[in-house]
């Protein structure tokens, strides 16, 4: 029987959150071997003219990540003074930290420099219900500045029904929804890209693309080479270690077409720890905190144990993540 933990605060003192400030992208240092937590929750006392959308173009952060990490809190008009949780701490993608991992469920990417120990890590939007993002193994085969863009005949039979005819083609400039540059994947139809509008990074807005800020699209061009491998999941539930501890983070699970899921969650979460094979034979869970944190799903990595012998992880008390 595993020994009841100390359940953890979810909600950390403001000292213990607080940062330096923004900055211009998310490099973090690649933890030690073993671990996998890179970053830093941050606080913030928003202005009267903070949004979610600015605070996220500011800080590197999607619209629904910031909407998850502050429950209650009104994104377009958050109020003068009112405390902004950015959740900028990540526990990495299962899998080899190598080029870059796509996770849908996060609306996140994540670049690994080759021979370097950092990992920049930059939100995302992905493909709307009935356009899902694909689940893949594949790569960068080609990089476009200054794109044109070529609407295929379903995207501009869906504007024509609209009454919003587009051109056969769209050229590079302010008003192209490629953005500035694109990335071509080898998986058919699919890009990442920058954008022409200021709002949806962080949502599913696409047909399918991955979009990204200007700014990010632009640094990425600048550091990530043709032929990079790329890594599509889907993984809602991360687990990871930090300082001997492990940590969950949980976030709305979606069908692998990127659309919202109504999953067993009991199973969904066992699977996830099941994945990772040093965890799952030597785990000692506090399954209270497990609970909430996937009830939470606000993407902010709680501790919910601690590495010690106990049986093999294949299921959860009861219909305790019911």
């Amino acid at each position: 029987m595993l020994s009841r933990l100390p359940v953890v605060t979810r909600c950390l003192s403001l000292a213990a959150l607080c940062a330096a400030g923004p900055v211009a992208a998310l490099q973090l240092p690649l933890p030690p071997p073993g671990e996998d937590i890179v970053g830093q929750v941050q606080v913030i006392k928003a202005k009267y003219e903070d949004t979610f959308a600015d605070l996220g173009v500011t800080y590197d952060l999607g619209y629904s990540e910031m909407v998850a990490a502050n429950p209650g809190v009104d994104a377009w008009l958050p109020g003068t003074g009112a405390e902004i949780v950015l959740p900028t701490r990540f526990i990495l993608p299962p899998g080899p930290r190598e080029g870059i991992v796509i996770n849908l469920a996060e609306y996140r990417l994540y670049y690994y420099p080759k021979g370097q120990d950092v990992v920049y890590t930059f939100p995302l939007g992905i493909g709307r219900e009935g356009w899902g993002s694909p689940i893949a193994h594949t790569s960068i085969i080609a990089k476009t500045p200054n794109p044109t863009w070529t609407p295929p005949a379903s995207i501009k039979a869906e504007h024509a029904a609209d009454g919003d005819p587009l051109p056969n083609v769209v050229p590079a400039g302010p008003d192209n929804p490629l953005g500035p540059f694109k990335f071509t994947l080898g998986t058919p139809g699919y890009l990442i890209h920058g954008s022409n509008k200021k709002f949806g990074i962080g949502t599913r807005t696409s047909h399918g693309c991955f979009r990204m800020f200007n700014n990010n699209v632009l640094e990425m061009a600048k550091m990530v080479p043709v032929g990079t491998p790329v890594r599509i999941i889907n993984d809602a539930y991360k687990f990871g270690i930090s300082g001997g501890k492990v940590y969950l983070e949980a976030h709305a699970p979606l069908n692998d077409d990127g659309t919202p899921s109504v999953v067993d969650k009991h199973t969904a979460v066992i699977n996830a720890m099941l994945k990772r094979e040093d965890l799952a034979n030597n785990l000692r869970v506090n399954w209270d905190e497990v609970r909430d944190v996937v009830a939470a799903e606000d993407g902010l990595p709680a501790q919910i144990g601690e590495p010690g012998e106990a049986p093999m992880v294949t299921s959860a008390p009861g219909d305790l993540l019911q």
